[in-house]
């Protein structure tokens, strides 16, 4: 997922899959020539790459772009999802330096060798609550917009929220959701998502299929409302964006996290949020 803005911030994020290519077809692969006067918006997603025009043209910086096309790409439940992590890097041109972004998840304090010892495993499960690390992703967006992008958190995350609302699902992405039913229907609050009647039947979506996502819809929607309560209170934009932050990680939205994590063993607590950061470099 790359950004660029002439004599602007220049902000490039960039996540790596793991992909299997012959030598021929490395042999084939050509590096596309990129068109753009004044920015070029790219990511693997088209949707996501309109977020982020939509953002240029509203005129952001390559940090809002960013921001927007990250928060509509985690909306798809591809490569990214607002419950994974974030890295990225930040080029200044007037300064010439390089700031690194650092969002990755850490383990809960509980997660010990001796915990999943104690369960008769070896090291963690793959699947699962008690896989799950601290969401990275929404912390990451949040301080790289506050820090050094230019627009609200309202406009980086409108495309998201509307797709949230509702969206065509991907091939690769259903894809992904039918490998893996065997553990969606483990937990009742993924198989209410991907299985819900809402979304898709018993053997889950169909490419193209309208994939809605009502509970990602309001938390976004609440992210966008604290922020909002701050600019009425008279915080600046980048408390405001902070007063977002510390809804999803010290507010309600981090309470309902852990409750869904407890109510199915998982070992996430408030604790975990509230000491998670996102480091700057």
């Amino acid at each position: 997922m790359r950004a660029f803005r002439n004599y602007r911030i220049i902000t490039v994020a960039a996540v790596i899959a793991g992909m299997l290519m012959s030598a021929a077809t490395l042999a084939a692969t050509e590096k596309p020539i990129l068109y753009g006067k004044n920015w070029v918006a790219i990511t693997g997603k088209p949707i996501a790459a309109t977020a982020g025009a939509k953002i240029f043209f509203d005129g952001g910086n390559a940090v809002d772009a960013t921001c927007a096309m990250l928060a509509a790409a985690a909306t798809m439940w591809d490569t990214l999802h607002w419950g994974g992590e974030t890295q990225a890097l930040i080029y200044n041109p007037h300064t010439e330096k390089v700031i690194g972004i650092n969002a990755m998840g850490v383990a809960p304090t509980g997660a010990t060798p001796e915990f999943f010892h104690a369960m008769g495993l070896p090291y963690p499960p793959e699947y699962g609550p008690l896989a799950a690390t601290t969401p990275g992703t929404p912390g990451g967006l949040m301080v790289m917009l506050a820090e050094y992008g230019t627009m609200s958190l309202a406009d980086v995350l409108a495309p998201a929220i509307d797709m949230a609302d509702g969206y065509p699902i991907e091939a690769g992405a259903v894809q992904r959701i039918q490998e893996n039913i065997h553990e969606i229907i483990k937990w009742p609050y993924s198989k209410a998502l991907f299985l819900s009647p809402d979304n898709a039947s018993t053997r889950g979506l169909s490419v193209g299929d309208v994939f809605r996502q009502p509970h990602l819809k309001t938390t976004l929607e609440k992210l966008v409302a604290a922020e909002r309560t701050a600019l009425d209170a008279g915080l600046d934009r980048k408390e405001a964006i902070y007063a977002a932050y510390d809804l999803f990680y010290r507010g309600d939205i981090a309470e309902e996290l852990v409750r869904s994590m407890q109510v199915q063993d998982g070992l996430i607590t408030l604790d975990d949020l509230d000491e998670w950061q996102v480091y700057v470099e």
